[in-house]
């Protein structure tokens, strides 16, 4: 298969598609889908209105030929997608996908992660946002305690899954929390990467004073431990590391707000209705799946695709002030996926 070496408009190519399979999320956690926005009643799409697996993977395979590399799974909650493991599977076989992850809250990875792994999957991303059960269940607005997480993250190790957790601070919530968790999965050999309160959204309350930014978060941890910076060479890493002095084990630094890692973004989004989106901070995207499913062929669609892309101007987080942050109506994270 020929891959067209596509880059935008900031010489930036595509490398990542972040693919939601469902708008579902069985959390509430306040700054991705509060409940007060997103209550019991709240109207989730019905389901023609996803796309089907089929449509998935027709629209990685046309990815991969743009430059895609890596496909990750996210939602809402992913694992709430029916039958999760056929599109693994299926994406698993398409020419250039050399990677495959899942970002999940975890709370049923014990119900599906043997499956998934026998699918292909290898890479988990887990979200776990303190250790102190009455903090952890005020997040995640479901009242789920630590400890159902913590057991499906050995389960998941278990099965031979490479697993990353991350942490997003809040000022004033959960900063209380950095040491424990640094401890925890410092002990158990797992990378912890602590990630900025981010604007992505409209609705989870952000502002600049509720930001804990990487100098803060690491100011705390060289209170305790030494750490050794860690060289990744990976263009498009949003994440930076720190190796724990005298072991292989690593700490990372998601930081949307503070250095902003924009110029060398590689990620493109798809909604799981099929609307594609150049940012995570996006105020509009490009609906696929009209032209999916009214007969376009592969051909079209990748050119269209191309188009999108190598117009893509996008560079939120380098622009981003507090009345941008205030003013500018952004498609939900739950929606896009993080």
């Amino acid at each position: 298969m020929s891959i067209r070496q596509l880059t935008d408009a900031l010489s930036r190519p595509i490398r990542d598609l972040r693919l939601s399979v469902t708008d579902r999320c069985n959390f509430r956690c306040a700054y991705c889908m509060p409940k007060e926005l997103f209550g019991d009643d709240y109207a989730f799409m019905p389901r023609a209105e996803l796309l089907t697996f089929e449509e998935m993977s027709r629209l990685v395979s046309l990815f991969t030929g743009l430059g895609v590399q890596k496909v990750r799974l996210t939602g809402g909650e992913p694992l709430l997608r029916k039958n999760l493991d056929e599109l693994v599977k299926e994406i698993h076989t398409i020419p250039g996908v050399q990677d495959i992850g899942l970002t999940t809250n975890g709370l049923l990875l014990g119900q599906h992660a043997e499956a998934l792994y026998h699918a292909g999957l290898r890479r988990l991303n887990i979200s776990l946002d303190a250790l102190t059960p009455s903090i952890f269940g005020q997040l995640n607005g479901r009242g789920v305690q630590p400890h159902h997480i913590l057991h499906q993250i050995d389960y998941a190790r278990s099965l031979g899954y490479r697993i990353k957790i991350n942490m997003v601070v809040q000022k004033g919530v959960n900063e209380d929390e950095i040491l424990p968790m640094a401890e925890y999965f410092r002990t158990r050999g797992i990378t912890l990467r602590f990630i900025e309160f981010m604007d992505a959204g409209s609705g989870n309350g952000w502002s600049y004073e509720k930001v804990v930014t990487q100098a803060e978060i690491l100011q705390q941890l060289q209170s305790r431990y030494e750490l050794v910076p860690s060289k990744h060479t990976i263009y498009g890493e949003v994440a930076n590391y720190y190796r724990y002095h005298g072991t292989d084990t690593e700490v990372g630094f998601i930081t949307s707000v503070s250095n902003s890692f924009c110029s060398s973004c590689t990620r493109a989004r798809l909604s799981s209705d099929g609307k594609l989106y150049t940012c995570l901070f996006a105020t509009s995207g490009y609906d696929l799946r009209q032209l999916l499913r009214g007969g376009a062929d592969d051909e079209e669609l990748q050119d269209i695709i191309a188009d999108i892309w190598e117009h893509r101007t996008d560079r939120y987080s380098d622009l981003r002030t507090a009345h941008t942050a205030s003013s500018c109506r952004r498609i939900g994270m739950s929606y896009i996926g993080g």
